[in-house]
């Protein structure tokens, strides 16, 4: 099966109006070895939001939970997670703007269109045009960052929070070293001013997946998917400018809310790679948890097998937990 034929199995038909859906199944979403071990039949559609299409991938019925991906992956991520999840919820799985199949509004001068404000505000968009004012909601990387953006601006609408392996975005900036900049590369490259961090995801797209912030056991399929983000101009500029605000607008919103003591007010499940940064990095004040707790009223959570990207590596584990979570 070529590239094309792929995208057109996994896709076809669902951006051809916001009000198209179509059943599909998993073993379309990514390669035949992958698809051996689960898969379970979903819809895609698109959302128009407001200045924006965000596109969903969706699993199951009832109670509602929203996925969010992070860098450099997209709503894909969640193939296997998703289906679990969805014995007995109806899962919503987003492409952030400029990712994937979503669309990629125009920045300002201040990077505000891709704050975590802006993507946040959008999903909570998305979710109530499905039919779910409230819903549980998880969040990994980049996703979790807007998720608990979400949490914030958006208390009503959140029912559970699970954030897994950040922590927020201010505490990473205040505890930047040279550790951290060695470590997290997106943050420092893709941070600068246009066109230096587009010209080098644009020269060598592939070579975001063979690192540890990219890296994974998926199939040809499925990293071909993920690189066609990287080939495109267009959302290679949205996802630099969203690493942009990540440095400047959001570490303001962060930073006020801290000051005016703003917490979280639904129970918080975090989950962090093991042995990960987020592991060794932050002992002395308690760990990712320590961190989180200065956050959020009710937060717990553990390490997690599976590196970085768990939730695609060990979806086992990770369905168990936020099963156990979202029923407490």
């Amino acid at each position: 099966m070529d590239r094309r034929d792929f995208l057109n199995a996994t896709v076809s038909g669902s951006l051809m109006a916001s009000s198209l859906t179509r059943v599909a199944y998993a073993q379309s979403d990514f390669s035949s070895a992958e698809a051996r071990k689960g898969s379970a039949a979903f819809t895609t559609t698109e959302i128009n939001v407001s200045g924006n299409t965000i596109f969903c991938r969706r699993y199951g019925h009832g109670s509602p939970i929203l996925l969010i991906h992070g860098f450099p992956r997209t709503s894909l991520m969640w193939r296997f997670l998703a289906p679990k999840l969805a014995t007995n919820h109806a899962v919503v799985c987003v492409d952030l703007r400029a990712y994937g199949r979503s669309g990629i509004p125009a920045s300002t001068d201040d990077h505000a269109p891709y704050s975590k404000r802006a993507m946040a505000s959008e999903l909570v968009e998305v979710m109530a045009k499905l039919g779910f004012p409230t819903f549980a909601l998880i969040g990994h990387d980049r996703g979790g960052r807007v998720a608990y953006r979400l949490a914030l601006d958006h208390p009503k609408s959140v029912e559970h929070l699970a954030v897994l392996d950040v922590i927020p975005i201010m505490e990473a900036w205040d505890r930047t070293d040279a550790r951290f900049a060695r470590t997290y590369w997106p943050w420092i490259l893709l941070s600068q001013k246009e066109a230096l961090p587009e010209s080098y995801l644009l020269g060598a797209p592939e070579a975001v997946f063979k690192n540890p912030f990219g890296q994974g056991s998926f199939g040809l399929e499925v990293l071909e998917e993920y690189v066609a983000t990287y080939r495109d101009p267009a959302r290679v500029h949205g996802i630099c400018e969203e690493y942009r605000a990540a440095a400047t607008i959001d570490v303001e919103h962060d930073r006020a809310d801290k000051q005016a003591s703003r917490k979280i007010q639904c129970p918080m499940l975090h989950l962090w790679a093991e042995g990960g940064p987020l592991d060794t990095f932050y002992k002395k004040e308690g760990g990712p948890l320590g961190i989180w707790r200065q956050w959020a009223l009710h937060v717990h959570g553990q390490s997690m097998k599976g590196g970085h990207f768990f939730p695609e590596e060990n979806p086992e584990d990770t369905d168990i937990l936020v099963k156990q979570f979202l029923a407490a």
